[in-house]
């Protein structure tokens, strides 16, 4: 077993992030990882490369990918179990995007959500890139012959992209019996993972909110945590006994959801602890939760950061690791399509 999943470095990670992917990662990693990766492994990756197709500053990219790496090693991504690395020190990932750009079929880019998304009613004005990075992202996880790939609604199209191009790579250019491409599953996270804004339950909660009350950081000390839940938009109902209670009122379900899933238990056995309750009571009690579970993850992140040569070091290595394990795909590409190399 095989796991491959990246995010992108832009912006600071928050609360959504930790409950949603990264607690995930370090769960599989604790699941898959050994010393030696008989049980298998877990390959992390920064995506800088996808970073670039919408506008950016070099500067705050390059400095971002470091802090990224700072955060999720203070959350628990072990370098020394899983393969942790930034794409652009790996070559393999731009190499077979170009190579798969030949199987992937203009329609399939062109029903991509995201795309349509982000480019908005400027599609002439967007970038080859931004049209293009789902075939990127078929790269980053064919490259590596994963078997699993963790995903929520808004990547799922992705990963069925990915599967459609290794399918047809494979059905044109390699034999049944020996395939070029592995088709990677979805691994999907609880459902508890979504998490919502903390200003409009009806939205996700997202590092481009332009309000920073919209979201826990990361990097958020103990103070701006607690004053973020206070100031979180409620109702003034108190809170029910059953999660059926809670219909209509987004706000409250998201502020249960977060204390459910930082308790790892479920939203019903919060309520039968708080129903009855007003908000008075509950965001204090929540507050205390997220500093107990947050605050040593944001003491050794402010540590970590300020030791760059420690994590250029790990992304170094992760990628020579990287680069190791993605040459016999690349080569077995290349050899399918006819294409001599030196």
């Amino acid at each position: 077993m095989r796991i491959v999943s990246g995010i992108q470095p832009t912006g600071s990670l928050h609360l959504g992030n930790y409950l949603g992917a990264i607690r995930n990662w370090v769960r599989m990693q604790d699941d898959l990882a050994t010393g030696n990766g008989d049980n298998g492994q877990c390959l992390f990756f920064l995506a800088d490369l996808h970073a670039i197709s919408m506008p950016h500053e070099p500067a705050a990219l390059h400095a971002a990918t470091l802090e990224m790496t700072a955060v999720l090693t203070a959350c628990g991504i072990d370098s020394s179990r899983s393969i942790l690395f930034n794409q652009a020190q790996v070559p393999a990932h731009a190499e077979l995007q170009w190579l798969l750009n030949g199987t992937a079929r203009m329609g399939w880019l062109n029903r991509m959500t995201q795309w349509k998304d982000k480019a908005g009613k400027n599609r002439e004005g967007a970038s080859a890139a931004l049209f293009t990075y789902p075939v990127l992202q078929a790269a980053d996880v064919l490259l590596y012959q994963a078997t699993h790939v963790p995903v929520g609604d808004d990547q799922r199209q992705h990963l069925e992209l990915a599967r459609d191009i290794a399918q047809k790579f494979n059905n044109d250019f390699a034999t049944e019996d020996a395939p070029v491409f592995t088709l990677p599953e979805a691994i999907t996270p609880p459902a508890a993972a979504r998490i919502m804004s903390l200003r409009d339950g009806s939205k996700k909660m997202s590092k481009s909110d332009p309000s920073e009350m919209s979201r826990i950081e990361l990097a958020d000390d103990a103070d701006a945590m607690a004053q973020k839940i206070k100031k979180a938009k409620t109702d003034p109902e108190p809170l029910p006994s059953e999660v059926a209670g809670l219909e209509g009122r987004p706000e409250a379900l998201n502020l249960v959801t977060i204390y459910s899933a930082l308790a790892d238990t479920t939203p019903d056995a919060v309520l039968s602890q708080f129903g009855g309750q007003g908000f008075g009571a509950f965001k204090p009690a929540l507050a205390e939760l997220l500093v107990e579970t947050l605050g040593p993850v944001r003491d050794r992140f402010v540590e970590l950061r300020q030791d760059r040569e420690m994590l250029d070091a790990i992304l170094a290595r992760g990628a020579a690791q990287a680069r190791e394990l993605g040459v016999p795909t690349l080569d077995a590409t290349y050899k399918a399509l006819g294409l001599v190399r030196g």
